[in-house]
């Protein structure tokens, strides 16, 4: 990936309403090689403060979707057909991916070996 643009990386950790991820999943997003669309929110710990529209992830762009939506299957046709994000490159693009909650979103050596190994391998597919 060295010498190519950084692939735009939304994480969603929930999906109603809309919630990014948290501090350490942004920052292996960017460990990996990937950029956080919305890298102000990493700092809020509290799942509220991280709830975003859906025009802020149109409007972001992401090349990438990973989600992980907390105990439930992802569904990314329920992703794909949400108003308006077919303008996404990700949706058009077939780049929604699901990372296993137990993997990423419990802080400590799961996420640093599995959850990191899950991003970096989603990455290489927006190649």
């Amino acid at each position: 990936m060295r010498g190519q643009p950084r692939p735009r990386v939304y994480f969603e950790e929930w999906d109603g309403p809309l919630i990014s991820g948290i501090g350490w999943v942004s920052e292996l997003i960017e460990i990996a090689g990937g950029d956080d669309v919305f890298p102000a929110l990493r700092s809020a710990k509290a799942a509220k403060d991280r709830v975003v529209s859906p025009e802020a992830v149109i409007a972001a762009a992401p090349d990438l979707i990973l989600a992980s939506w907390c105990g439930k299957k992802v569904m990314p046709e329920k992703i794909r057909h949400r108003p308006g994000w077919e303008a996404i490159p990700a949706v058009r693009n077939g780049h929604i991916l699901e990372i296993k909650s137990p993997l990423i979103l419990q802080s400590g050596p799961t996420a640093l070996t599995d959850g990191l190994d899950a991003i970096l391998s989603a990455l290489r597919s927006v190649d």
